[in-house]
């Protein structure tokens, strides 16, 4: 077999892996005399029916607060199992999107903001309206996890929670040079450059290169265009062009280029999501832009008052453009359980459970009812309140996941942003290439 051959059943292989390990060593009585095949007909006649359900955003601690749900779900459905599925996290996308391509088994799936247009357009979940129009505690389900949910108007996941990025920073590093949190873009170049020490290992700013890394450049971007940007549309600007075509985006990625070079670590290009955090907990950044779920992991990792949190950084415009993104609970179109697959996202979606999941999470729970509570209106989440209750200077967009190359472009972006990093591309080069996909995106569209 050659190699192009042998990399394209990879996937498959890893699909088909990981659903029989799930299968095969279930924490739960089985005795082990028949394989899941011959034990299903057995599992219906008794009325009791068995689950398939597949996270995507693998977290250990997530993965634990999860189970602990599924248990009391259990308790109250007694003829539902339900079976979690826990890829690794750096695998999920490509094992996911493969196992759903096969038709393989499964009744609940995790679906992501970034890959919901693709998964649409390629028949792969069920719309849930129907099921929503039902469910008593879809009332106080909030408009922003309602629409994150949704392509061409119809609900295809209800998100378990939402990820809001604001800024993390060293408290101890800035007040021993009294510094203040950078308000800007600009502040926050210079205040990393301030802080940024090579000698001693130590740099102002947790950047990270490698999967997820367009989430910053894509924000400095957005940000800089301004007012001028599509808001129901995050790729273009009112007037039709895309972000990438303005002189704003080329002063972005000059800002970008500079903080990367004077102030982060050189290493940080091939930098993910552990990465970046672990850079910034074990003492060797000053400055960490990520949503609110990495709270627990600052608050076991770091002693009280070393960090604190600020808002997003603003543009020369005064604006700063940020958004709001989601993953959440989907039915896959082969589940052959999809009434007992809503049962379990609807308990896990009640307020009770989302909001618990919220706090030991550190997720923004999706119901309006978590806003008055005071666990989410003090403390690091404070900031996140500052940005809700000020539109005027917080501006949302949507991100563009309503098309299906959405997904490709976290890719192409981060193929293109390493080459122009390393000196083998120019800003003006790279952005030209960006322009082209969205594009070729919004001619596909039409």
């Amino acid at each position: 077999m050659n190699v192009r051959a042998a990399k394209k059943l990879r996937p498959l292989a890893c699909a088909v892996f990981v659903l029989t390990i799930a299968a095969g060593c279930s924490p739960r009585p089985n005795d082990g005399s028949q394989d899941d095949k011959a034990a299903e007909p057995a599992s219906a006649a008794s009325g009791k029916v068995t689950l398939k359900m597949m996270e995507n955003l693998t977290n250990p601690q997530r993965t634990a607060i999860l189970k602990d749900m599924i248990a009391s779900f259990e308790e109250e459905h007694p003829n539902i199992r339900v079976d979690l599925i826990s890829p690794p996290f750096d695998q999920a996308d490509e094992t996911i999107g493969t196992m759903l391509a096969a038709k393989v088994q499964l009744d609940v799936v995790e679906v992501r903001d970034v890959n919901i247009a693709d998964y649409v357009s390629k028949d792969y979940i069920e719309p849930l309206d129907a099921y929503a129009a039902t469910w008593h505690d879809f009332a106080t389900v909030a408009n922003i996890p309602r629409s994150v949910g949704m392509v061409k108007d119809k609900l295809y996941f209800i998100a378990n929670g939402l990820y809001e990025r604001q800024l993390y920073y060293r408290k101890d590093w800035f007040d021993q040079l009294h510094l203040t949190p950078p308000a800007t873009w600009q502040e926050l170049y210079e205040t990393a450059a301030k802080l940024t020490d090579p000698a001693n290992n130590r740099y102002g700013f947790s950047f990270r290169g490698a999967k997820g890394g367009n989430s910053v450049y894509d924000t400095m971007i957005r940000t800089y265009n301004g007012e001028r940007m599509k808001v129901d549309d995050g790729a273009f600007l009112v007037d039709g062009t895309t972000i990438y075509s303005s002189p704003e985006a080329r002063q972005a990625l000059d800002l970008f280029t500079r903080l990367y070079q004077d102030a982060s670590p050189p290493e940080s290009l091939y930098f993910g999501f552990e990465e970046q955090v672990n850079a910034f907990t074990s003492g060797q950044t000053a400055i960490l832009l990520q949503d609110s779920d990495v709270i627990q992991t600052l608050q076991a990792k770091m002693k009280p008052g070393v960090w604190a949190t600020a808002p997003m950084p603003t543009g020369p415009s005064g604006k700063a453009l940020i958004t709001v993104g989601a993953a959440g609970w989907g039915i896959p179109v082969q589940s052959s359980h999809k009434d007992e697959a809503w049962k379990l996202i609807a308990y896990l979606s009640s307020p009770q459970q989302n909001i618990e999941l919220g706090k030991k999470y550190g997720l923004v729970p999706i119901h309006t009812l978590a806003a008055s509570d005071p666990f989410f209106m003090t403390g690091p989440y404070q900031p996140l309140i500052e940005m809700t209750n000020n539109p005027a200077t917080y501006i949302y967009y949507r991100l563009p996941i309503g098309y299906p190359s959405y997904l490709g472009w976290e890719k192409e972006s981060r193929t293109t942003i390493q080459e122009m990093l390393l000196g083998r591309a120019t800003i003006e080069e790279t952005l030209a290439k960006w322009d082209a996909f969205w594009k070729e995106q919004q001619r596909l569209m039409q």
